[in-house]
């Protein structure tokens, strides 16, 4: 037993050596600190939404007249290269009398445009609005324009970031600093969406102008945030 003594205590020491390593040491002068780099840029895309909205009391003859409608629109949109379209929502709600009687049917359905290319989506949704009304109309950035915008921003955040850091050791009378951690984190903010007044269909025209489209601006930014140690 004796001659496994040295043994349990040579374990217990590298025990004791793996606990001490493994516990990091105390840090002084530890701050936390935020920085953020900022750009506007132009909206380069417009998303727009229209829609037929019908009734009648015949679910049959409302579906037909709705698909008509619809299918006419699409196939119209597939004429215009420089814009994507695809099938909106598509809804059906019972109308009823009162006395809570059924008296007929609604039907809504959508078709949603995307593009980039301002003048063949106004031209496209005055041409559209013969036959349908205007939802609501949307200005955002493309990923491909955001991302660089982002890439580029990073360099600049953490730029603004050592610029405190080294505020933060002057004020502290530190020789130097070294960075903890750093998290990066990206946002976006754009303009909400517009929406149209709606009219009646009755009131639909041959021929609608074209609307006028200014897409306006959307704010990017990048923060960085993370802790420094100032060094004595």
């Amino acid at each position: 037993m004796g001659a496994l003594r040295p043994i349990f205590l040579f374990l217990a020491m590298l025990s004791a050596a793996a606990a001490f390593a493994a516990d990091p040491a105390p840090r002084y002068n530890t701050v936390e600190l935020q920085a953020e780099a900022q750009r506007e840029l132009a909206n380069d895309t417009i998303t727009a939404s229209l829609y037929v909205e019908l009734n009648d009391a015949n679910p049959a003859v409302l579906a037909a007249a709705v698909n008509r409608a619809t299918n006419e629109a699409l196939r119209v949109a597939r004429e215009y290269a420089g814009v994507r379209v695809r099938s909106g929502n598509n809804q059906t709600y019972p109308v009823y009398a009162k006395g809570n009687v059924l008296q007929g049917w609604r039907v809504r359905a959508e078709i949603r445009l995307e593009s980039r290319d301002f003048e063949a989506a106004s031209r496209l949704i005055g041409k559209l609005q013969a036959g349908m009304q205007l939802g609501n109309t949307a200005f955002s950035v493309s990923p491909e324009a955001r991302r660089q915008a982002e890439n580029e921003l990073i360099a600049e955040a953490i730029a603004a970031f050592k610029a405190r850091a080294d505020i933060v050791r002057g004020a502290l009378g530190g020789r130097s600093y070294k960075i903890q951690h750093l998290n990066v984190n990206a946002g976006y903010s754009a303009p909400p969406p517009r929406f149209a007044l709606a009219r009646s269909m009755a009131a639909a025209a041959p021929e609608v102008p074209a609307p006028n489209f200014e897409g306006g601006m959307s704010m990017v930014t990048v923060t960085v945030g993370g802790a420094i140690e100032v060094l004595d």
